[in-house]
């Protein structure tokens, strides 16, 4: 059965405030569901985000193609050739564009990597709006509003189901013995 398979490729450029270090992630995604993810900090120090988000898109490249590989020992086929997703219309131009940038040499290793995979039709690299960019869950502290909904829309669960009944038992023994539960109460306040 063939699936459709999409990377979101993301950067965080110069987040870390300690060092301006960029945090570059990327979610595979195997139909609706999320089969492989990663959020690292880069080694070096970038002068664009444009650049960032070209090595994350490199790097997102990178792991489609070795899921690719293992999918096709598995004996399982995608639909159509894999799109990678990505919220920088620099990266996502740089990514088909022949014209070589001179601004850009420095990371002429990811360019040929990911530009060679596309013009041998390997791989897809699309734009996505900001607002789409699942992988931005990864890369930065986000409202809890932005979170919940990227956590719904990558299809993780929240594990209330899980603490459910452990809530229920320990409110149950704060009913029974009610001078422990005021203590419990006051010691929360004082903090």
């Amino acid at each position: 059965m063939a699936s459709k398979f999409i990377t979101h490729s993301d950067a965080d450029w110069a987040g870390n405030c300690d060092d301006r270090k960029s945090t570059l992630t990327y979610i595979c995604f195997l139909g609706s569901n999320p089969i492989s993810w990663s959020s690292k900090k880069q080694q070096a120090v970038v002068r664009s985000s444009t650049e960032a988000e070209y090595r994350a898109l490199a790097n997102a490249a990178s792991e489609t193609l070795w899921l690719l590989a293992l999918f096709a020992e598995l004996g399982h086929s995608t639909s159509a050739p894999p799109q990678l997703l990505c919220d920088n219309l620099g990266a996502t131009h740089l990514s088909f564009n022949p014209v070589q940038h001179s601004r850009m040499k420095h990371i002429q290793i990811d360019l040929h990597f990911v530009r060679d995979i596309v013009q041998k039709g390997t791989l897809h690299v699309h734009h996505v709006n900001t607002q789409d960019q699942l992988a931005d869950l990864l890369t930065k502290p986000l409202s809890r509003q932005r979170t919940e909904l990227l956590r719904v829309k990558i299809g993780v669960t929240d594990g209330d189901s899980i603490l459910r009944g452990r809530i229920k038992d320990d409110s149950l023994n704060h009913a029974a013995d009610p001078i422990s539960h005021k203590s419990a109460n006051n010691q929360a306040c004082n903090r």
